[in-house]
């Protein structure tokens, strides 16, 4: 083998030295650069579709918040701070009697502390004839604190005489007093 010989395979040697270098530390890299490229694009690009969608929302939500901003009022009027629990009770009572609706049995249970909203569960009881208990219930709507009724429980009277027991479970709400300080 001549000198020109080994020159040759010097040369491609080292040419195919390039070559693999090239491929495993040029080529390959940076087609995992690029395909990682290519996950981190799709990826701001469904990031940004979901955000032109949701954009397109916006108008809705905003329109919905107004409905119910209308539809909730000024809900400070309906749920007092101070609690004035017992003149409550006492309304309520005054309602029942006013329906001429016997049998009252109005038992407040424990109360249910909250960051923003505290309610007092109040089991109500009476007896009398079921139109009485429809105005009873439509007055209790009308007054000025928020009751949110859980349960009724109606129950007609053995003898069939239009007499009907009623059971139900309220909940009374009131915000918590705030400390100034």
């Amino acid at each position: 083998m001549s000198f020109r010989d080994k020159q040759q395979i010097a040369i491609c040697v080292v040419a195919a030295m390039l070559i693999v270098d090239f491929v495993l530390f040029g080529c390959l890299p940076l087609r995992t650069r690029l395909k990682a490229i290519n996950t981190a694009r799709a990826a701001q690009k469904l990031i940004v579709s979901k955000a032109v969608a949701e954009q397109k929302q916006l108008p809705i939500l905003k329109e919905q918040l107004a409905k119910l901003k209308q539809t909730v009022g000024d809900h400070h009027v309906t749920v007092p701070a101070q609690t004035d629990f017992g003149v409550f009770l006492q309304q309520i009572a005054g309602l029942m009697s006013g329906q001429n609706l016997t049998e009252q049995v109005v038992t407040p249970g424990a109360e249910i502390h909250t960051e923003d909203l505290n309610c007092i569960p109040v089991n109500l009881q009476c007896k009398g004839r079921l139109v009485h208990i429809f105005e009873f219930f439509r007055q209790l709507q009308q007054l000025d604190r928020l009751i949110r009724i859980e349960s009724v429980k109606l129950i007609n009277d053995r003898e069939l005489g239009g007499q009907v027991s009623m059971e139900t479970q309220a909940f009374v709400y009131y915000r918590p007093d705030v400390e100034k300080g």
